[in-house]
């Protein structure tokens, strides 16, 4: 007899292999629709913690147009503004410990070099506690005393990350651990005998190492099998360090390792990756986070048992993150879903008690005509099953066959998952269907799956995502004549590339920031790349080496003759990952076949667009190019 777990996992299952599945019995509806602005008026938080006596709760939202640092009142849920900032988005980071003051950070228009600085409500001019021109700084924690904060910081050298602790008082940097060897600092034990290192071979293996600073020895934990390591945090009392690795196994499991004897012992594992773990302030709980077929799953355990603690049923959403406060009384519990924002929810475990905190969705936007995301599978070229996450419009059935766009994730190595997406329930609310693909190379799906791709990018990469189009063809509801593609950074690539390397198979294609030029994108990474650098070049290629050859074949630039499709790009001037020549040069080259392209700059922006008025404008461009190239396609032909 199976149990309900099981039962629950196989029956989607089956019913999808006889073809009863929500996609095919959903009726027509046509939904209210929303502009871009209507959508994107709803807000994104994020959770920092809780103040001093665990009244407010510290947070940022962008529910002025970029992101501002706010405290919410836990009794009244009042929302008070701790800065006021017109021009670049302030990220919360914490509370200074038993004050009132905070940390927040903050970077120029999107260059990546984020600073931390110190600051209180009312305060015009609050102070960088991290003052080095061009470095960026990365905040790492508070000392078991509360008296001092830790830093990651290049400011020493513009390659590598040091580790400083900064006193709270003077903020006068003290360096912990010098990093010429270019180590990946993963944990700091709280008496600051102990630091834990990565260090990256290849994107399918991460060393882990652990540096005792009272002999300046370094111990491996890791061994010489392909696999990650990734370290997750110390006890108190410095006899744990708990890491998570896929050694010898195909997804990610915790392991607790006794310092003293040097051996580790596995603690938790399940069908999925562990991508997480952490210990409450005193110890009382630890959280394990796992990634669940494209979604996160948050689990709660009683530390000293490891008996599972059962959280609170939150209606219409599921729990994304959690963070405890000092006292370990109250959590603060991250909730949502693909058809809402995530809202902020605090639980307190003595009363038992849950309140929401925020409401982000806007009130003029009814979610029932938004569009649950669905996962499914479909056959690729080599017979393997490619994961996804689809959405079917609600307008659409055989009698009324709509659009559709392939979505490509940025990466490599990323993941197309279940959170909610304001720029594709626009378009899924204006009669396209999605499919984000999760082509092969993708994470979460296990070790052999990850690594894929490995030096085949453009290749059976990109074959998933036409496969994939192969598969929204087939749905009797799909205009086959009218899919177009959509992606950004490595993402965007492959919309290229699918547009250059094969021109017939979508009609249409969006990027936004994608590579053009990969010789050129992998000899200007940014130099805080370099502990990632050798193994950026093993997965996709050294552009100083034979692997040259491969590198040219599938950057576009150097097939954008053969485009002859529309091209809609999007940009930001101040991106260090893929520089705005990239997105220059591959407009420039389009124009000259005299295929239709569009080209829209933001001077404001780097790496993504985090400004509403900006994200607002890439939506709505998006929807216009895409109704006047793609929506008034042919009529629906019904693929055999």
């Amino acid at each position: 007899m199976k149990s309900n777990y099981q039962l629950l996992y196989v029956l989607p299952v089956l019913f999808a292999a006889l073809g009863i599945c929500q996609r095919d019995t959903q009726k027509l509806r046509i939904p209210k629709q929303y502009s871009a602005e209507q959508l994107r008026n709803n807000v994104n938080v994020f959770g920092s913690g809780f103040n001093a006596d665990e009244s407010g709760v510290l947070l940022s939202s962008n529910v002025t147009g970029i992101y501002n640092v706010y405290q919410i009142n836990m009794a009244d849920s009042v929302s008070m503004p701790l800065t006021e900032s017109g021009k670049e988005s302030f990220f919360s980071v914490d509370y200074l410990p038993g004050q009132d003051a905070f940390i927040y950070s903050a970077d120029n228009n999107g260059d990546e070099n984020n600073h931390l600085y110190l600051s209180k409500k009312g305060s015009t001019r609050p102070k960088d506690i991290t003052p080095w021109p061009g470095s960026k700084n990365n905040f790492f924690g508070w000392s078991e005393d509360k008296k001092a904060m830790y830093v990651v910081s290049n400011k020493r050298d513009p390659k590598v990350f040091d580790l400083w602790k900064l006193d709270t008082l003077q903020w006068e940097p003290v360096l912990l651990f010098k990093n010429d060897q270019a180590y990946n600092i993963s944990s700091v034990s709280k008496s600051e005998r102990y630091i834990a290192l990565g260090k990256s071979i290849t994107t399918d293996k991460e060393d882990l190492y652990l540096f005792d600073r009272t002999d300046k020895s370094i111990k491996a934990i890791s061994n010489d099998h392909e696999a990650v390591w990734y370290a997750s945090g110390f006890e108190k009392n410095d006899s744990t360090l708990y890491y998570i690795t896929n050694d010898e196994a195909e997804f990610a499991y915790l392991v607790r390792y006794n310092i003293a004897s040097g051996k580790g012992q596995k603690m938790f594992e399940t069908q999925w990756d562990v991508v997480g773990f952490g210990l409450s302030e005193n110890e009382k709980y630890h959280t394990i986070y796992i990634n669940e077929d494209g979604k996160n799953k948050v689990l709660l355990f009683d530390h000293a048992t490891i008996k599972p603690v059962s959280f609170p049923d939150i209606k219409g959403g599921e729990i994304q993150d959690v963070a405890i406060s000092r006292s370990e009384k109250n959590f603060l519990l991250t909730v949502g879903s693909s058809t809402s924002p995530s809202n902020l929810y605090v639980y307190n475990a003595e009363a038992k008690n849950v309140k929401q905190l925020t409401s982000t969705l806007n009130k003029a936007v009814d979610q029932q005509d938004l569009v649950p995301a669905e996962v499914v599978r479909f056959t690729s070229f080599d017979g393997r099953k490619i994961p996804a996450i689809y959405y079917k419009p609600l307008q659409a059935d055989k009698d009324h066959p709509v659009p559709a766009l392939v979505w490509v994730h940025g990466g490599p190595g990323g993941q197309s998952r279940t959170d909610f997406s304001n720029s594709i329930q626009f378009l899924v609310n204006h009669g396209y269907a999605v499919l984000a693909v999760n082509n092969r190379g993708s994470s979460g799906y296990g070790k052999e799956f990850y690594k894929l791709d490995n030096k085949d990018h453009g290749y059976g990469d990109l074959k998933d995502c036409i496969w994939g189009k192969k598969w929204l063809s087939q749905q009797a509801y799909i205009d086959s004549n009218a899919i177009g593609i959509l992606g950004g950074s490595y993402g965007g690539n492959m919309v290229l590339n699918a547009l250059s390397l094969h021109p017939d198979e979508f009609k249409v294609g969006v990027n936004l920031f994608g590579v053009a030029n990969w010789l050129r994108t992998l000899r200007s990474i940014p130099p805080y790349w370099e502990s990632a650098k050798k193994a950026l070049y093993d997965e996709m290629g050294d552009p100083d080496s034979k692997d040259s050859v491969m590198l040219k074949n599938t950057s576009p630039l150097y097939n954008y003759t053969k485009i002859k499709k529309p091209l809609i790009v999007f940009q930001g001037s101040n991106d260090v990952r893929v520089l705005q020549i990239e997105s220059d040069e591959i407009v420039a080259g389009v124009k000259k076949n005299g295929v239709p392209v569009e080209y829209v700059l933001y001077p404001d922006e780097g790496h993504g667009f985090v400004k509403k008025k900006n994200q607002i404008t890439t939506d709505s461009r998006t929807l216009v190019f895409l109704d006047k190239y793609l929506k008034s396609g042919e009529k629906k032909q019904v693929a055999k």
